[in-house]
């Protein structure tokens, strides 16, 4: 069964009697949750190391007959929502900066039947939380700090190259580890050495040169989530995804 199946069921008899009756425009629980997860993915951002920080805080914008119907809700729907955040940012790799918080929000711009997510990222101070506009509809989780792997790879015209070897050549030459067919490649061009968790940015002397983020690689550059690396026409991206550490694999 799908997270969102899960917390769709797990709502339902908390709100079954909401939604029996009153208009068919109206915003469903699972729709709140899809797009949380939605923007969770878009306010994502990648900081040092390859980590990437992920809003805790959403306020969800809604007309004024959807917010009536939201303060019946209360805790319950609050509570899953949470959840469903919570399980997002660990499936994704993602880190928290203070615990998720949800609160229903009225708008007089909302339509009914329509609803917008304003999100945000707020540090854990240890004080007081301030008092939520919606009753039992702001409800703190703790943050995610699971340990994350990071397997670094490289995209080049839409594939993707796993680097698994503590040594990676890139070039024109067959006897290349990664070819890349482009005139204005050397034959063996750029190297990508990865050692205890760190990659680098080799250039072999190529005739053209290597650049990293617009910058000439003079020797080596430590290369970091989202680094672009240009060699001749060809630019690369270099990134660091999360592995999945569950299971007894």
């Amino acid at each position: 069964m799908g997270l969102l199946d899960k917390v769709e069921r797990g709502i339902e008899k908390a709100v079954r009697n909401v939604f029996s009756t009153g208009s068919r425009a109206r915003v469903e629980p699972v729709e709140i949750a899809s797009k949380l997860r939605r923007e969770l993915d878009n306010k994502s951002m990648t900081i040092a190391a390859g980590r990437t920080l992920a809003p805790n805080v959403f306020d969800v914008l809604l007309s004024e007959e959807d917010f009536g119907r939201a303060q019946e809700w209360g805790t319950p729907l609050a509570e899953e929502l949470c959840d469903v955040v919570i399980q997002h940012v660990r499936s994704q790799g993602y880190i928290l900066q203070g615990p998720v918080r949800i609160s229903f929000r009225q708008d007089q711009e909302e339509r009914a039947g329509h609803f917008e997510i304003a999100s945000r990222t707020e540090k854990s101070t240890g004080g007081a939380a301030p008092a939520p506009q919606a009753p039992h509809a702001n409800v703190p989780r703790p943050p995610t700090r699971e340990p994350v792997r990071l397997q670094p790879v490289l995209d080049i015209a839409g594939q993707r190259y796993s680097l698994n070897a503590p040594s990676v050549v890139l070039g024109r030459s067959s006897e290349a580890d990664i070819l890349v067919d482009d005139t204005g490649v050397s034959r063996k061009h750029l190297e990508i050495r990865t050692q205890g968790g760190s990659s680098w940015a080799v250039d072999l002397g190529s005739t053209n040169g290597s650049y990293v983020n617009g910058h000439k690689v003079n020797g080596s550059v430590e290369l970091t989530d989202g680094s672009t690396i240009t060699m001749g026409r060809t630019k690369i991206i270099f990134r660091l995804i999360p592995l999945n550490t569950g299971g007894n694999a």
